[in-house]
């Protein structure tokens, strides 16, 4: 499946591009929304980030008209401050998080994110990171891994899956993808298989988030890129499930109440001043053309704030 960008139209609307402005991509991709921002500059430029290194190479032929506008760099986006300050970059004018897993990287099979698709368990975005999926299901604590799977998954089976995955591998190694849904299948009861969703959804999602540290990330890139932004420069953000988006809504209510001041205190003795204007006080949504050509959208909240 090629790759499809997410609420593309509102994501460039809501970053009210300026021309001339820094923007940054925070999570490339395959370039999907890159592209759009690098349409609407002139004389800008665009840093665009990726933990992935196959992303970085796969977008060189499509960077290849826009060499003097583009900056790509292999990263996480948890060290942006890091990133634009090695880049000689104080202030941006827009930024831009997609928080979803590539369509590339579920679509390879190699690199196990799918549980389509049998494959090693690695689910890293990362390569070069140590931690794997199957580093987890072969040797964390039976308590860790219902830890995660409940929190990460909000799997309510976590402690049945976590006990029979660790039953079995007193006897064999879990290698493959395929291996795990066969475990996840025998923990979960009948009827609760028998619904829509695929039985390893909610797990394959929690094992990515702590192979990858996803939502510390997420934070670290919330407390940071609000004073790298110039005023009125906008921050855009797309989570896919309710952890993701809790964290961005939290964070953007801060910003936009600035006072940290308990509630029954009558004024202010904290002095803090609001730094963000919320854009969207509700999230937008895929409109249902979206959701019909691009099922992966289904599930895509976008939030904007804009600084002040």
């Amino acid at each position: 499946m090629s790759h499809i960008p997410v609420l593309l139209n509102e994501c460039i609307e809501g970053l009210n591009i300026n021309p001339n402005g820094i923007y940054v991509d925070g999570t490339l991709g395959r370039a999907g929304h890159s592209l759009e921002i690098l349409k609407k500059l002139d004389e800008g430029k665009l840093i665009a980030i990726d933990r992935d290194a196959d992303a970085i190479v796969e977008v060189q032929k499509i960077f290849a008209d826009y060499e003097e506008k583009v900056i790509a760099v292999h990263g996480d986006f948890r060290e942006i401050e890091k990133i634009l300050k090695d880049h000689n970059v104080e202030k941006v004018d827009g930024m831009l998080f997609d928080l979803g897993v590539s369509s590339p990287q579920i679509d390879n099979a190699e690199r196990g994110f799918s549980y389509m698709q049998d494959a090693p368990l690695d689910m890293r975005m990362n390569r070069i990171d140590s931690l794997s999926a199957f580093d987890i299901i072969n040797s964390w604590q039976e308590d860790e891994l219902s830890k995660i799977l409940f929190e990460y998954g909000e799997e309510r089976f976590s402690r049945s899956i976590a006990r029979v995955i660790v039953n079995e591998r007193t006897k064999n190694k879990i290698n493959t993808t395929f291996e795990l849904n066969e475990l996840i299948y025998k923990a979960i009861p009948a009827a609760a298989r028998r619904k829509s969703s695929h039985p390893s959804k909610r797990c394959y999602q929690a094992l990515r988030i702590a192979v990858n540290d996803e939502l510390n990330s997420i934070v670290s890139m919330l407390v940071a890129a609000p004073s790298l932004l110039r005023l009125h420069g906008r921050l855009c953000v797309i989570s896919f499930h309710s952890l993701e988006d809790r964290l961005v809504k939290k964070a953007f209510a801060a910003g936009a109440k600035g006072c940290t001041c308990p509630p029954d205190i009558p004024i202010c003795v904290c002095g803090e001043k609001p730094t963000l204007k919320l854009i969207t006080r509700k999230p937008i949504i895929a409109s249902n053309d979206e959701m019909t050509n691009n099922p992966r959208s289904k599930s895509a909240k976008l939030r904007i704030a804009e600084r002040i």
